[in-house]
């Protein structure tokens, strides 16, 4: 199989492992609610947000409806990017690994935005809210929580992606063939 049906194979697997997991805890748990996995140190917790990261707003109406737009235009513009860079022969299979994990990601949010308000009859197109379930309070004391944030898959995408990135290709971003 070539290296572009694999990278689009892999970006279509992560986005339904994400939304599959997100449907399965939005139609199985109650908000708020949390299954306890592995003792204090991983528990499934459902909680809905606005679409930002650690659940922050932005703007209202008018910033959700924003960030849904720059995701889908920033979805886009990465998709094209990875088959502009697959053409090159010379591009590195991990740098685009790399980007399709932040597509994938971005992605997996942005159905929550577009379609999950419709779906579940609380919001119109664009105005949902990301599910998110995946809580790791690491190091946690009496007065401080390590690492509090619940997040889900797709934001797990973007944030192994990006960090991949920075730490594993570097030097292709920095190379005279990018510029």
């Amino acid at each position: 199989m070539e290296r572009s049906k694999k990278l689009l194979l892999l970006g279509i697997l992560l986005v339904i492992v994400d939304q599959v997991v997100k449907v399965l805890i939005k139609t199985n748990m109650d908000l708020g609610e949390q299954i306890y996995v592995l003792g204090q140190w991983f528990r499934l917790c459902f909680v809905e947000n606005e679409g930002m990261a650690f659940g922050m707003k932005f703007g209202g109406q008018v910033g959700k409806l924003l960030l849904s737009v720059f995701r889908l235009v920033l979805g886009v513009v990465l998709v094209w990017w990875i088959s502009s860079l697959e053409k090159k022969k010379s591009t590195p299979t991990g740098v685009l690994v790399g980007l399709t994990l932040i597509t994938a990601g971005a992605f997996g949010n942005l159905i929550d935005c577009m379609f999950y308000g419709l779906v579940w009859d609380y919001a119109p197109f664009m105005f949902g809210k990301v599910v998110d379930m995946l809580y790791f309070p690491i190091i946690r004391t009496q007065t401080f929580t390590f690492f509090e944030p619940v997040f889900n898959i797709a934001d797990s995408c973007v944030t192994v992606g990006a960090f991949y990135l920075i730490l594993f290709q570097w030097k292709f971003f920095t190379s005279e063939e990018t510029k």
